[in-house]
């Protein structure tokens, strides 16, 4: 054991035993091998035909992940294949000894490791943006890049079942639709030609300790994660642990479930507003994309506004400031032309709505936004 993992050895017990006693789900039966419950998450055809960046802060989850992938890659002799990504932001005094240990681990397993300084350059970003989710935007934009430049096809993160339940919690608090409830995805684009994968999306925290302390594997354990100030600290040390202890020892697991079966109603819903926009919805000459009021005519408004939300991404037009109030006043457009009623709407990123004589609307892009865009 490399003086490094020793340093950190005794507080990974320490957690590990701490979360063994919150693992109540069936996720985690004492499965000996978590690589083949990683290998079962992993694409079954091609993966390994192409480099695999995996990105690893030296927490519990990301050295799990990267040991159980590596020992796939041993069984099959591709280990050179994985490329350990490691991003330093600088937030704590103990982040140089956070890349040191990811360096060391990165080589007792014998594997590559690419590392990048991302200063945060202050508490707020653009619009507001906070601590974490600036730090978010400017690491996943680098791993994004770097697994591009390497000509990765994957990026491998270690969110967990946790994780998912706190996001799914979070995003419940903070006031979200059904897309929002379904939680993180177990795979997206992230750039052309990269997707993103968390292949751990389904295991426990607790287990993923327990994984390391029979390996005599150690990790680092970051404050901030404890740090009631930030939202998931406080969900995830204040919250689900005393619903866990007293009425509900099931929480984690039911808000899991929750966003799986509310991401099979985003799916219908997504599905159902594409085949509408289809159907209903014609380009122009000018690039304008017109729309049947007629033919809509009677839809569930929130089955409309999906239509809208589909169209928003099928033209990449900018989604960032549109909120459901734009998507209703689209919804109310359509009622509009329907009525044979002239109605306009300027909206964020400079798409501009009209009525039009035949009881159509017409949405064109780059038109400078008014003062109802808001």
């Amino acid at each position: 054991m490399t003086p490094a993992f020793g340093g950190a050895m005794a507080a990974g017990r320490a957690a590990a035993a701490k979360w063994e006693d919150m693992a109540d789900s069936p996720h985690d039966r004492s499965d000996q091998d978590l690589a083949e419950t990683l290998a079962a998450a992993l694409p079954q055809r091609g993966f390994w035909e192409w480099p695999a960046v995996v990105g690893v802060s030296g927490g519990a989850d990301s050295v799990a992940l990267l040991v159980a992938l590596v020992t796939l890659a041993r069984r099959g002799g591709v280990s050179g294949r994985i490329l350990v990504a490691h991003a330093h932001h600088g937030l704590r005094p103990e982040a140089d000894d956070d890349l040191r240990f990811v360096a060391a681990l990165a080589a007792e397993l014998g594997v590559a490791l690419v590392t990048e300084r991302l200063g945060i350059g202050g508490a707020m970003g653009n619009g507001g943006e906070g601590l974490e989710a600036r730090a978010r935007r400017l690491r996943y934009g680098w791993l994004g890049r770097l697994a591009h430049e390497r000509g990765a096809r994957h990026l491998l993160v270690a969110h967990t079942a946790d994780d998912q339940a706190e996001t799914i919690l979070h995003r419940a608090l903070r006031g979200t639709g059904v897309a929002g409830l379904a939680g993180m995805k177990s795979a997206r684009r992230l750039v052309d030609g990269v997707a993103l994968l968390r292949p751990l999306l389904g295991v426990r925290r607790a287990r993923l300790r327990r994984f390391l302390v029979e390996q005599r594997l150690a990790w680092r354990e970051d404050a901030m994660n404890a740090d009631p100030r930030f939202a998931r600290a406080f969900l995830r040390h204040q919250v689900l642990p005393r619903l866990e202890a007293g009425a509900w020892p099931a929480a984690t697991t039911a808000l899991v479930r929750l966003g799986h079966q509310a991401g099979l109603v985003s799916r219908a819903l997504d599905s159902a507003a594409g085949y509408l926009l289809d159907r209903h919805a014609r380009r122009l000459a000018d690039g304008a994309v017109s729309l049947d009021a007629a033919g809509l005519a009677g839809l569930d408004p929130h089955l409309l506004a999906a239509v809208f939300v589909a169209l928003w991404r099928q033209e990449g037009w900018p989604e960032r400031d549109m909120t459901a109030a734009h998507y209703a006043r689209l919804v109310a457009l359509l009622a509009a032309a329907e009525r044979r009623e002239e109605a306009t709407l300027c909206l964020p990123g400079g798409v501009r709505g009209s009525v039009t004589r035949s009881g159509r609307i017409e949405l064109r892009p780059g038109i400078s936004p008014g003062k109802n865009d808001r």
